[in-house]
């Protein structure tokens, strides 16, 4: 179709080009044998009153018609081959496949196969498929898609309905909550204004009271040393005059205010308030007492044994502190380095203590061994194996002879090094003792247990003279003031307490930390007291004015023991990090030691230029101050 068009098309054209514009006079007398024109033709001539133009644009317009007509033809054979019915065997076929009736198909191609066959109907004959049952079939499967998208559709608004609903249930609690916790915020914020002017107003009081008592205090104090002082002399001059009536030549020492151990009944007076002086720095602590002097020294006298050992006094300018002044000179700028590493232990190692005359470590473990080892090199000189569980605490004998080790199995034990055993074990603790301390007389051991309490054993007569009770929590550590009656605790609870050894009564409690405090200790000279917690917080008190004087927040790891040097200028700290935090005073700067990472139990300082700490791998770094 396309090239009858195409050659039509190119007939018009070339009509077109062969025409030309002739005037015909009708007085023409030419020879020409014009054809007549039948009027059938596709076309006919103008009539005599039109012109030759109009003509020509006639002969134009039924050509392009021609040429549409032709065009169409050909569109309308395409869409019909295009729109061809589907055949009816074929539509049953595909019907019957998609719908699974294999058998209904089996049957039907047998039956439609064998009737072409006989020749009782062709494939023509069976027609096509109108496409009215086609498109009604997709139409009913569109149907059903729609109908199921409108179910989900449904569901989807029912819950975001439902969701909505809650959530404006949610957002108007939400508001009455706001509501309610800005009126209660407005009204504790006028509360605190109105508890704010009335503190206010107390706050002249409380400071005269306070300072009222604080002078009734230390009159009270001033009364019960005159008091113990003339009772003191009443007792030498009645032991005196009875030697003389006895008939005996006695010598009568002089009787010292409330340490005098041989007094009748009846003239023991009440020393619950000492005096402390050094001749460098002075400090109070007071002890309260409601007891009766005749009562309280009859029924000490009942417990009295024959080998008890006297509690030291504190004179006015021991010997000690005299000595202690050789040790605190300056020190020299620098910072310590690693010099080596030792290994004692198996296990964990948990204290360590110093020799007092011989450069021997003592150290115990979670091995439940203790060792004495040389330094530095670290051979191992002695191992005492006789524990239950794990060590807590070893301290030598001032004399250097013999030691004592505190363990979780509850008990404390005393060595001696030259039998090379346990010569006692002190029981009484119900919980696993977590440190000991050996008094610098040599007379007396000191043990803090978990169970809240802490004792105080005397080694002569092998019996706890007193339990020091107070505290609410574990007391984790406990150690005396050198050459003197005090020793301090620290505990679980959060605080520090010193203790009168010579009565076992609380006398002072240190308040601050906010965490369990793991470890306390004096310095040399006995004016301050360092602790550490279980947050890493390092404090320094002032025994004098029993005040705190610094704090440093060396966390966030816990710090489990703490140590001054000997010249009280430097403070080393154990941390649970793996690291030795050392604290310069003078200067105010926390350095920091790193050694093999692992968590640091203990420090000790060990003469003016070394320092030692032990972790739980079961080795002891060794540093040396360099320049």
């Amino acid at each position: 179709m396309a090239e009858e068009a195409a050659v039509s098309e190119a007939a018009v054209s070339e009509a077109a080009f062969s025409l030309q514009n002739i005037t015909i006079t009708d007085d023409s007398k030419d020879d020409y044998q014009y054809e007549e024109v039948s009027a059938d033709d596709e076309f006919s001539l103008p009539e005599d009153d039109e012109d030759l133009s109009k003509a020509l644009q006639s002969i134009h317009d039924q050509a392009e018609d021609a040429q549409i007509i032709d065009f169409l033809s050909v569109l309308t054979s395409e869409k019909s081959v295009s729109d061809i019915p589907q055949a009816m065997d074929d539509f049953f076929c595909n019907f019957l496949v998609r719908l699974g009736m294999h058998r209904t198909l089996d049957c039907f191609q047998t039956e439609w196969y064998e009737l072409i066959e006989r020749g009782m109907f062709t494939v023509n004959d069976a027609g096509l498929v109108p496409d009215v049952y086609t498109r009604n079939q997709q139409l009913e499967t569109e149907n059903l898609c729609l109908k199921k998208d409108l179910e989900s559709y449904k569901q989807s608004v029912n819950k975001t309905e439902e969701a909505l609903q809650k959530m404006q249930k949610e957002r108007d609690f939400h508001r009455m909550n706001h509501k309610r916790v800005v009126q209660e915020k407005n009204r504790l914020v006028s509360d605190l204004k109105r508890l704010k002017a009335h503190y206010a107003s107390y706050e002249p009081m409380l400071k005269q009271l306070s300072e009222k008592y604080q002078n009734s205090l230390t009159q009270k104090m001033l009364t019960s040393l005159e008091r113990d002082k003339a009772m003191g002399q009443v007792t030498g001059l009645q032991a005196a005059l009875e030697s003389l009536e006895s008939g005996y030549a006695k010598q009568i020492s002089e009787t010292k205010v409330g340490h005098d151990c041989t007094r009748k009944k009846g003239f023991e007076g009440p020393t619950q308030k000492a005096l402390r002086e050094t001749r460098q720095q002075k400090f109070i602590v007071v002890a309260s007492s409601s007891c009766d002097p005749d009562k309280d020294a009859e029924k000490k006298m009942g417990r009295r044994d024959l080998k008890d050992s006297e509690f030291p006094d504190d004179p006015e300018g021991t010997p000690s502190f005299e000595h202690a002044k050789e040790h605190t000179q300056p020190l020299k700028s620098g910072q310590y380095q690693l010099s080596s590493i030792v290994k004692v232990h198996d296990f964990a190692v948990s204290c360590l203590d110093l020799h007092p005359r011989k450069s021997i470590v003592l150290s115990g473990g979670d091995d439940r061994l203790w060792k004495t080892w040389g330094f530095p090199d670290g051979n191992i000189l002695l191992t005492g194996d006789g524990h239950t569980d794990w060590l807590s605490g070893c301290c030598f004998r001032p004399s250097g002879t013999q030691l004592v080790t505190s363990s979780g199995d509850c008990t404390v034990r005393l060595w001696d090094l030259s039998r090379r055993g346990c010569i006692l074990t002190l029981r009484g603790h119900a919980r696993a003792v977590r440190g000991c301390s050996w008094h610098s007389c040599g007379d007396f051991v000191a043990s803090a247990s978990a169970d809240g309490t802490g004792k105080i054993w005397d080694v002569n007569s092998e019996r706890c003279r007193y339990t020091l009770r107070g505290h609410k929590g574990s007391v984790n550590s406990i150690e005396f003031l050198p050459f003197s009656s005090t020793a301090v605790t620290s505990s679980a609870d959060k605080t520090l307490s010193l203790w009168d050894v010579r009565t076992g009564l609380r006398v002072y409690t240190f308040q601050g930390h906010v965490h369990s405090c793991n470890h306390a200790t004096f310095n040399r000279k006995g004016e301050s007291i360092a602790s550490c917690d279980s947050s890493g917080v390092l404090k320094l008190w002032d025994m004098r004015k029993l005040l705190p004087i610094l704090s440093i927040d060396a966390g966030p790891h816990p710090a489990n023991h703490v140590a001054f040097h000997r010249s009280g200028d430097r403070v080393a700290l154990a941390s649970s990090e793996g690291s030795v935090k050392v604290l310069s005073l003078a200067v105010g700067q926390l350095s920091i030691l790193r050694g093999p990472g692992v968590e640091v139990r203990c420090v000790r300082f060990h003469g003016q230029d070394s320092l030692l700490s032990a972790g739980t791998d079961g080795r002891v770094c060794l540093w040396t101050w360099a320049q």
